[in-house]
Formats: structure tokens, C-alpha cells, sequence
């Protein structure tokens, strides 16, 4: 095995341990096959087991979804938080105005630009009104890329005035579409924010790329998604503390 495939590996395996510590003790995760036996247990969990989040998307501005995505995260109740860590942050996207559905619909956080808004992790069995009401997001457009962006966290109301750190958060592009990342963003954002490794006041750059190759080794998260040909593949991630340029 390569050191890329490794770090890809073991990437993928923290990610399971640290939500389902359980499953780390009944699968090794260390090795493939271990990998591939946590990922079949957790998809033959009953929905009424998982907690998920909603998201009504209108628009996608990178930029304010990243501060909107973490806005969210750092304002969760802290046992709400928990169930949705447990269930590695499970988001569906909806597509959708929440100007519209505010009056409606009680929702956790709103995007200052309206551009999307969050409903607090709920059961993923219980009905959902908002869910019946909308279909899916389908951004199927590809990913263009962009240029390096700094993007400043919001600072929690009445909080520490800590002085914030910089981070540089990647996203890769070759082959995916908006909505791959719409959720590769959201998971890497939210997990670091419910782990502590991002907090309000931050400030990240994001930097759109072909693709994490020489990067992984620099990460202190990563998203790690198989591939049709059975191989894994980082498509985002958050670097270890660093000065941005």
C-alpha cells in the first residue's frame, strides 16, 4: 500500500472512531476490509438510530456558506450536537427559499444573504413537513474552481475575545459537482467545529484545487470518499493551524 492510500486509510478510519468509537473496538479499521465492515454495520442501522440536519439551499456562495455552516454548528445545544456527531453530521440538502419558508418552518440559522438555512438535527425517521414540501437540491453543474478566498468566522455574541486562527480549508474539484460540495464542505466544517478545531473567529482560506494529493500529510481533517473503483479519494479538508499568505 502506497503512503497516499495509507493516509487516505487512516483518515477515513479517525473519522469512524471518532463519531462511533464502538465500531473502531469491532472492526479494525486499520486495513480495508475493517473499513468496509464499519461502513456496511452503519448502513444497516434503522434511520430511527440517526439524527440529520436540513438544509434549504437557494443559492451557493462558497464564501457565505462556509461562514453560515459554521455559524450553525457553533450555536448547536450541546446534546444535540453529540446525536449528530454520532451520526457523522447526516445532512440532506433541499432545494428551496427560505425567505419564503421562514414564517413556516422554525429554523436554527438563516444565511445572512438568504441564501440557505439550517433546521436543528432532528430523528431521521420522524416525519418532516419541510421534507414532503421540497425535493431534493440537485446541483449537477460542475465545480469550476476559484481563486484563493479568505473567509473570516463570526465571533459568538457575548464570547472570549480570543484572537482567531488561520486555517486553510481545500476543496477539490476535478470530477465533482456543486452538491458533492455543498457536502464535502459540510462535513469537514461542521465535525471540525463540533471537535473544537474550528471556533468562532477563525479565519479560513479556501483554496480550490484539482484535486488533494501532496496536501493530505497537512491535514488535521479530511473527507474521504470511495471511488467506483473501489479506491478512496480526499475531496476536502482543514489544515493543521497555519500562517495564511
Amino acid at each position: 500500500m502506497t503512503a497516499a492510500r495509507r493516509a487516505l486509510l487512516d483518515a477515513a478510519g479517525r473519522r469512524i472512531a471518532a463519531a462511533r468509537p464502538e465500531l473502531a473496538r469491532r472492526h479494525d479499521l486499520t486495513t480495508m476490509e475493517g473499513l468496509l465492515a464499519a461502513r456496511a454495520d452503519i448502513a444497516s442501522e434503522e434511520d430511527t438510530e440517526a439524527v440529520l440536519a436540513t438544509v434549504v439551499v437557494h443559492h451557493l456562495d462558497l464564501p457565505e456558506w462556509i461562514r453560515s455552516a459554521c455559524a450553525y454548528a457553533f450555536a448547536l445545544e450541546a446534546g444535540a450536537a453529540a446525536a449528530w456527531r454520532a451520526s457523522f453530521t447526516r445532512t440532506v440538502f433541499l432545494a428551496g427559499t427560505p425567505d419564503h419558508l421562514r414564517t413556516r418552518f422554525s429554523f436554527a440559522h438563516i444565511a445572512a444573504d438568504g441564501s440557505a438555512a439550517w433546521t436543528a438535527p432532528a430523528p431521521a425517521g420522524a416525519p418532516s413537513s419541510l421534507r414532503r414540501l421540497l425535493k431534493l437540491f440537485d446541483g449537477a453543474a460542475p465545480v469550476t474552481g476559484g481563486a484563493d478566498t479568505a473567509v473570516r468566522l463570526p465571533r459568538a455574541p457575548g464570547g472570549p475575545d480570543r484572537p482567531g486562527t488561520d486555517r486553510e480549508l481545500y476543496l477539490a474539484v476535478a470530477g465533482r459537482t456543486v452538491s458533492d460540495a455543498l457536502v464535502d464542505l459540510h462535513h469537514v466544517l461542521a465535525e471540525s467545529v463540533l471537535d473544537g478545531m474550528i471556533r468562532p473567529g477563525d479565519r479560513l482560506m479556501l483554496r480550490q484545487v484539482p484535486r488533494l494529493t501532496g496536501e493530505v500529510p497537512r491535514l488535521a481533517a479530511l473527507r474521504v470518499v470511495p471511488e467506483t473503483s473501489g479506491r478512496l479519494r480526499a475531496t476536502a479538508g482543514l489544515s493543521k493551524e497555519a500562517l495564511l499568505v
